[in-house]
C-alpha cells in the first residue's frame, strides 16, 4: 500500500470510527436517558416500526449508493439521475407505507401504529434527498465531514426528544426524535456540500449502475429483513415490553458492533476497491484490516457479556434488567459481524456481487431453519439460533475470500485465534469481580471495565505487541495528520 494511499486510509479509519462513535455514541446516551423516562413498551412500539422503515430505506437505495463507489468514472449524469430516481422512489414507498399503515397496525393489535407508520413515512423522502452527497463523501474517504454532520443532527434531535418525552409525550418523543435527526442531517449535507443537481436524467444512468447496484439491492434487502425479522416474530408473539427488552439489549450490542463494523466497512470497501487489480496488495490489507478489527471486536463485546447485569442496573434501573441474558446471548451473535464486513467487501471491490447476492441467499435459509426450530421455546433460544446461524455464515463469507485471494477460513482463524484467547482470559477476570460485593452497580461498572482495559492491553504488549504497536503508530500519525491539517471548507472541495 502506498503511503499517501496508506495516510488518507488511517485518516479514514480515524474520522469513520468518531463518526460512528460520535453519533451511535450519542444515541446511546440519550436513549438512556429516554429508556429513565419511558417504559419498555413504547420502545417496542418503534421497535416494531423499525423493520418496515429499514427495508422501505433499502429499497430507496436500490444499491445506488454502493454502486456509486465502486465505479470508478461516475459522471454528474450517473450522479443526478440516481438523485431524482430516489427521491421518486421514496415518495412512492412513503405514500405504500401509509396507505399499508391500518394493517400493520392490525397485525399487531396496536391502533397507535396506523399513525406512527404515517409520522415515520415521512423519513423516507427526508433520507431521499442526502443518499448522493453522503455516497460522494464516502467515495472521497472524507468521514471527517460526515462524523461533524452526524454529530450535530443527533445533538440536536436528541434535545428534542429527551425535551418532548420530560412533558409526558410518550412514544411521540421517539418518533419527533428520528424525524428532527434525519431533518438535520439532510440540511447540513445540502448547507455544507457544493454538489447540486442539475435537470438532467439517463434511464441509461439508471440501467448501467443497477446493473452492479441491483445485486447488492437484493442482497442488502435481504440482509435488511432478515437481520430485522426476529422484531416481527417476536413483536407478534410476545408482549410489546418483552419486545422492549430485546430492542434495548440489542441497541446495546449493536452500539460497539455497528460502530465496528460501520467504519470497517465504509472504510475497506471504498481502499479495496482502489486494490481491485493488485490481488497481492489486496489480500495484505484484507489481513491487516481482520487483525485490528479482531483485536478490537472480541474484547469488546467478551467485556460487554462480563458486565452486562451492573451495566443495564446501573444505566437503566432495575426495571430492564431482563433484557441482561439478552444482551449476553447477543454479545455471542455480534462478535463475528465486523469479520463478516471485510470478507464480503472483498466481493464487492472485486465486482462480485453476483457471489455476494449468492451468499445472502444461503445466508437466509439458515435463519428460517433457525427461527422454525427456535421460535416456540422463548426469546433466549431464537438468540442461541442467531449464534449458531453467525458462526455458519462466517465460514460462507470467508470461503470465496480463500478462493479469490488465497485467504480463506482457516487462515484468517489461525490469526484472529490469539486474540480470542486474550480477550476470553480478559473476560473471566472482568465476571470475577461481580463476585466481589461493591457499593452500587455503578462503582461495579467502573471497576470491571478499569481491570478489562488495563489487564487487555497488558496482555496484547506481552503477546501481541507487533500489531499493538502498529495501531499506535497508526493513531499516533493521524494525531500529527490533524494537528498539521488546515481547516478546509467543505464547500471549496
Amino acid at each position: 500500500m502506498s503511503d499517501q494511499l496508506r495516510n488518507k486510509t488511517i485518516g479514514a479509519l480515524f474520522w469513520s470510527f468518531f463518526d460512528r462513535i460520535g453519533q451511535n455514541g450519542l444515541q446511546f446516551v440519550i436513549s438512556i436517558v429516554l429508556a429513565r423516562l419511558l417504559a419498555p413498551a413504547e420502545f417496542g412500539l418503534i421497535a416494531i416500526l423499525s423493520v418496515f422503515m429499514a427495508v422501505a430505506q433499502s429499497i430507496i437505495d436500490s444499491g445506488f449508493g454502493s454502486a456509486l463507489i465502486q465505479k470508478q468514472d461516475v459522471s454528474h449524469v450517473d450522479e443526478c439521475s440516481i438523485f431524482y430516481f430516489n427521491i421518486i422512489v421514496g415518495i412512492f414507498v412513503a405514500g405504500l407505507l401509509c396507505l399499508v399503515a391500518p394493517w400493520i397496525a392490525r397485525f399487531y393489535n396496536a391502533p397507535l401504529l396506523v399513525f406512527l407508520t404515517r409520522a415515520l413515512s415521512l423519513n423516507l423522502v427526508i433520507n431521499a434527498f442526502g443518499l448522493i452527497q453522503t455516497s460522494l463523501l464516502s467515495k472521497r474517504i472524507d468521514f471527517k465531514s460526515q462524523f461533524k454532520i452526524s454529530f450535530i443532527a443527533t445533538a440536536f434531535s436528541g434535545m428534542i426528544g429527551i425535551l418532548m418525552a420530560y412533558n409526558g409525550f410518550g412514544v411521540w418523543s421517539l418518533a419527533a426524535q428520528s424525524l428532527s435527526q434525519n431533518l438535520f442531517r439532510t440540511f447540513l449535507l445540502w448547507y455544507l456540500m457544493s454538489w447540486r443537481p442539475s435537470w438532467i436524467f439517463s434511464f441509461l444512468s439508471i440501467q448501467t449502475l443497477f446493473v452492479f447496484g441491483s445485486k447488492l439491492f437484493f442482497a442488502g434487502l435481504l440482509e435488511t429483513i432478515f437481520q430485522n425479522i426476529y422484531l416481527v416474530i417476536i413483536g407478534k408473539l410476545f408482549p410489546p415490553a418483552d419486545l422492549g427488552f430485546y430492542a434495548r439489549a440489542r441497541s446495546i450490542e449493536q452500539l460497539p458492533v455497528q460502530n465496528i463494523t460501520g467504519t470497517v466497512g465504509r472504510v475497506t470497501y471504498p481502499v479495496f476497491s482502489s486494490m481491485q487489480e493488485d490481488r497481492k496488495r489486496l489480500k495484505s490489507a484484507v489481513r491487516k484490516a481482520l487483525l485490528t478489527i479482531a483485536m478490537m471486536i472480541f474484547p469488546v463485546m467478551i467485556g460487554l457479556a462480563a458486565v452486562a447485569e451492573p451495566l443495564v442496573s446501573a444505566l437503566l434501573t432495575d426495571k430492564w434488567l431482563p433484557c441482561v441474558i439478552y444482551l449476553q446471548l447477543l454479545c455471542a451473535v455480534g462478535i463475528l459481524y465486523p469479520l463478516h464486513a471485510v470478507n464480503l467487501n472483498v466481493l464487492k471491490a472485486q465486482g462480485r456481487s453476483d457471489l455476494f447476492f449468492k451468499i445472502e441467499v444461503l445466508k437466509k435459509f439458515l435463519v428460517v431453519v433457525a427461527i422454525a426450530m427456535t421460535y416456540q421455546s422463548g426469546i433466549s433460544a431464537m438468540i442461541i439460533g442467531q449464534i449458531a446461524t453467525s458462526f455458519l455464515a462466517y465460514y460462507m463469507n470467508s470461503y470465496y475470500t480463500g478462493k479469490l485471494l488465497d485467504y480463506g477460513v482457516t487462515e484468517q482463524i489461525r490469526d484472529v485465534i490469539p486474540a480470542l484467547i486474550i480477550s476470553c482470559i480478559m473476560g473471566g477476570v472482568v465476571y470475577g469481580v461481580t463476585l466481589v460485593p461493591l457499593s452500587t452497580p455503578l462503582i461495579s461498572v467502573i471497576v470491571q471495565i478499569t481491570a478489562g482495559i488495563i489487564l487487555y492491553i497488558a496482555i496484547c504488549c506481552l503477546v501481541r505487541k507487533n500489531e499493538i504497536l502498529e495501531i499506535m503508530t497508526m493513531i499516533k500519525q493521524q494525531w500529527l495528520i490533524l494537528r498539521r491539517a488546515d481547516s478546509r471548507n467543505l464547500k471549496g472541495d
